[in-house]
């Protein structure tokens, strides 16, 4: 009898032992950071977005893959922990990396045509709701960055019209102050406005604060000045870090970046329409993310053929 209480002492224990080990830091909604653990075979808690949305929505309470909560549940090998990570929230960016990058693309694609940087940087980024191509599918999305007006527009908004075309135009705040009432054609006829940030600094030059300010400013002056509440932002100049799209992601952003661009952006050395032209088409890949400048003229004039072009090819536009 002795021999069998012994034996039920320390299975009771190990038990105990075992339960405790999935830790949970959280601490409730006002926790710095959240400690998932992982197995031998890889994290429990991956953290992608998904995983993050499961700790918020239930008060920091660690989730695993399969939607189970880990607190508990009876010990089970899948659970036992190995190593622990940690998933930055808001209050802890600074563990981010803040390494510069650069957006750009090589000439490597797929065998569907598709960037295979952009692939790449898709699957990479993805923790911090960035796209860098859409799904490998025959739409394509057209965008148009703003930093200032330089008379295109509203001949880019008519050729939209009168095509059934929805595009996403980013803008920045100096744009939005001095061109207003473009603004409102834009969000009057359908378009999607995205933010671009309130005075185009390289982001990953900032501190945390001043990337947060920089999102911030434009965003809440559109939101008061347009009733519009923006969603979607692309980087100035594409330059980037993991801390600065944790940091959008934070604010509730999405980053819009591109798999198609080509030097449209100087005014004063504009690719000539017919060459534009041809190497817009020939780029055109499924799902492809396409950036042009709205300050081009060559754009402005070549935008109704190059829809006719995608639309006679079978090339839906979307919104992202």
């Amino acid at each position: 009898m002795k021999i069998r209480a012994l034996i039920l002492c320390a299975a009771i224990i190990c038990s105990l032992s075992l339960t405790g080990c999935r830790t949970n830091t959280a601490g409730g909604n006002n926790a710095a950071t959240n400690t998932v653990h992982t197995t031998a075979g890889g994290p429990v808690g991956t953290p992608t977005a998904t995983t993050r949305a499961h700790i918020a929505e239930n008060n920091g309470e660690v989730i695993d893959e399969t939607n189970t909560a880990v607190e508990g549940n009876p010990p089970t090998a899948e659970h036992l922990p190995a190593m622990a990570f940690t998933i930055p929230t808001n209050n802890d960016v600074s563990k981010i990396s803040n390494t510069k990058i650069g957006w750009g693309l090589g000439k490597a694609a797929d065998s569907s045509g598709r960037p295979t940087d952009a692939v790449i940087a898709n699957e990479k980024y993805k923790i911090y709701n960035a796209k860098f191509i859409g799904e490998n599918e025959r739409k394509i999305y057209l965008t148009f960055d703003e930093g200032y007006e330089n008379g295109y527009t509203p001949s880019i908004l008519d050729t939209l019209k009168e095509k059934g075309v929805q595009a996403t135009f980013f803008v920045t705040y100096d744009y939005c102050k001095n061109n207003a009432e473009l603004v409102n054609r834009m969000l009057a006829e359908g378009h999607t406005v995205g933010n671009h940030s309130h005075t185009h600094p390289s982001f990953p030059d900032l501190s945390a604060h001043e990337v947060n300010d920089e999102i911030t400013y434009l965003h809440d002056y559109v939101e008061k000045n347009f009733g519009y509440k923006m969603t979607l932002i692309r980087f100035p100049m594409g330059e980037f870090s993991d801390r600065t799209l944790a940091i959008a992601n934070n604010l509730g952003y999405k980053s819009i970046f591109w798999s198609f661009a080509y030097l449209d952006w100087d005014v004063n050395n504009q690719p000539a329409p017919t060459e534009a032209f041809k190497k817009i088409a020939e780029g055109t890949h499924p799902g492809a993310i396409i950036l042009l400048h709205a300050v081009s003229a060559t754009n402005a004039a070549i935008l109704p053929d190059l829809i006719d072009f995608w639309h006679d090819n079978g090339w839906e536009l979307a919104v992202n």
